[in-house]
């Protein structure tokens, strides 16, 4: 059982494309801090990024991914412009089989 969150992030209006352009360079940070992102999805209305986010077997690696995640030079230098993005985030952590 690996341990992640659904993740549910209302895009500012006009933001959408911006994001999903942004977001590969995010996925590669997190890979870099062995976070792996299992899919994404953007709702019909296109207000909505979807995604999964899993960290491994064991709960004490969320903490441990999220902060190498969040301790990068690129993350601390670039987190106002990446959270501008968002108005709004849901965090569901689930157990996937």
């Amino acid at each position: 059982m690996a341990i992640a969150h659904l993740r549910t992030y209302t895009i500012n209006k006009g933001m959408l494309d911006d994001w999903l352009k942004l977001f590969p360079k995010l996925v590669s940070l997190m890979e870099e801090a062995g976070i792996t992102v299992e899919s994404t999805w953007v709702n019909a209305e296109r207000t909505q990024f979807i995604w999964i986010r899993s960290y491994g077997d064991s709960i004490n690696n969320i903490k441990k991914c999220e902060a190498a995640f969040y301790g990068s030079d690129w993350w601390i230098a670039n987190v106002n412009h990446v959270r501008s993005h968002i108005s709004h985030r849901e965090i569901v952590q689930i157990e996937t089989a």
